[in-house]
């Protein structure tokens, strides 16, 4: 561990030629548009140089289910989703770009969420961008039973304020 002016730092990188520890950064740059930081490096032992990346460990989101049991959240499984409600409707980036919204969004409000959040994340990225979308997705997400919470949901897409949550009477999938 080194201290410097009271800091401390864990040096933990190797050279991958000679395995030193002894190393400068000769170069530092953002990489993978922000994400990361790439470093140049020169060893101090065998004066080889070599590159590193260092990028912000992701935090896991985890998703509380209506029933209470808890999971990682899976942007496949809401992809997935999606194009279902979406088919012939909008095309993949569309719908790559709210998940990436939506889950950027949930990052934003902690490690755990519900369930009910991000459909109703993915509800009204849909609402604006397809209403047949939007509509399908509802009526798996709020458990549509007949033609008339459709009906009700048609409403719902007519006016200017932002839809109702779904009814929580019906038991998780």
């Amino acid at each position: 561990m080194d201290s410097i002016g009271g800091a401390c730092s864990l040096r933990v990188v190797r050279c991958p030629f000679c395995q030193s520890d002894d190393d400068k950064v000769v170069d530092s740059r953002a990489a993978e548009h922000g994400a990361a930081i790439r470093r140049r490096r020169e060893c101090l032992a065998c004066s080889q140089r070599y590159t590193t990346y260092e990028r912000v460990e992701e935090v896991v989101v985890l998703v509380r289910k209506r029933g209470g049991t808890l999971e990682s959240f899976d942007g496949q499984k809401l992809v997935a989703g999606i194009e279902r409600a979406a088919s012939g409707r909008v095309d993949d980036d569309a719908v790559h770009e709210i998940v990436a919204q939506v889950e950027a969004q949930l990052r934003t409000l902690g490690p755990e969420v519900t369930s009910d959040v991000i459909g109703m994340a993915v509800l009204e990225r849909l609402r604006a961008l397809d209403q047949v979308a939007y509509l399908r997705f509802a009526s798996v997400y709020k458990g549509f039973e007949d033609a008339s919470d459709f009906a009700r949901e048609l409403g719902e897409l007519d006016k200017t304020t932002a839809p109702k949550p779904r009814r929580t009477d019906i038991p998780d999938a």
